[in-house]
């Protein structure tokens, strides 16, 4: 990727802030979409080999459908059922999902799992989270005993410690007003952002809950959530990983590493279940 374009990344990211901020809504993402491809089916029962349903959880500007149109048939065809939702959604805002504040999102999650769990007769989930949706569940787990519901949590490139996005936060402070946007219109962005109350609320006494298991999957070219290794979580149950030390030939970073990054997948899979865990190489994008 040329610097230009990775330098342009995080100012797409307050334009867009600005857009949900002035745009007015004319249609409506459904919740719960089912595609062709089988995930999101409810009659689905666990089978013996995966004995646990997945949920997946998109990241901010993200939604339950075009964040996981690579990662959910890779896992249905795996064996896997497999399940995701829209959350955080802002009044009036189609399709750009993951906006409202953190704590509410995380209570929207909490109730999916529910649903999920009752409709597969499954005790336990496993969740699988790209960006801000390897962070929130978090929050679920911590605060909303989530623990007592959940097997592992697979943070693809998450929000765990905030973000500096390059560096840009930092100006915030020199355009006034901004700061006041990003509180008011899209209160995730906020509460991503490095030191945020929500953050330093999460992250005190210890980044894990005990029961679960952690993963995180990281790419050093990430350049939403920077610095990379402000991903990685510190505790028991831990599990930090760099894309690179597995393929120095991926060159994925922040949106391709949860779209299409069939090494992280792959990462994914053996996460889900390390029992049965294969080496990850750069020829697991041929798996």
């Amino acid at each position: 990727m040329l610097p230009w374009i990775r330098a342009l990344r995080p100012l797409t990211a307050l334009l867009l802030t600005a857009a949900v901020a002035l745009v007015p809504a004319t249609t409506a993402h459904a919740a719960d979409a089912r595609p062709a491809s089988g995930w999101n089916d409810y009659t689905c029962k666990p089978s013996a080999a995966h004995p646990r349903p997945v949920v997946l959880v998109h990241g901010t500007f993200g939604n339950s459908v075009d964040n996981w149109l690579g990662l959910a048939p890779y896992l249905k065809n795996r064996g896997y059922c497999v399940f995701s939702l829209d959350y955080g959604q802002l009044p009036g805002v189609p399709l750009f999902n993951g906006l409202g504040p953190v704590e509410k999102s995380a209570e929207q999650l909490a109730a999916h799992v529910d649903k999920v769990l009752a409709a597969t007769g499954a005790s336990k989930t496993d969740l699988v989270g790209h960006s801000q949706g390897g962070m929130m569940p978090r929050y679920y787990l911590k605060f909303l005993g989530g623990a007592a519901e959940v097997n592992a949590l697979v943070g693809i490139a998450p929000s765990n410690h905030g973000t500096t996005l390059s560096g840009l936060t930092n100006l915030l402070p020199y355009f006034p007003g901004v700061e006041d946007l990003l509180n008011e219109h899209t209160p995730a962005l906020a509460d991503q952002v490095v030191g945020s109350d929500l953050l330093t609320k999460l992250n005190a006494g210890g980044d894990t809950v005990p029961g679960v298991r952690y993963t995180v999957l990281a790419t050093k070219y990430d350049e939403v959530v920077t610095p990379y290794r402000s991903q990685f979580l510190d505790g028991p149950g831990v599990r930090n990983v760099v894309l690179q030390d597995l393929c120095p030939l991926d060159l994925s970073e922040h949106l391709a590493i949860g779209l299409f990054d069939r090494i992280a997948f792959h990462e994914v899979t053996n996460a889900l279940d390390p029992a049965h865990a294969t080496p990850t190489t750069c020829a697991s994008v041929f798996g």
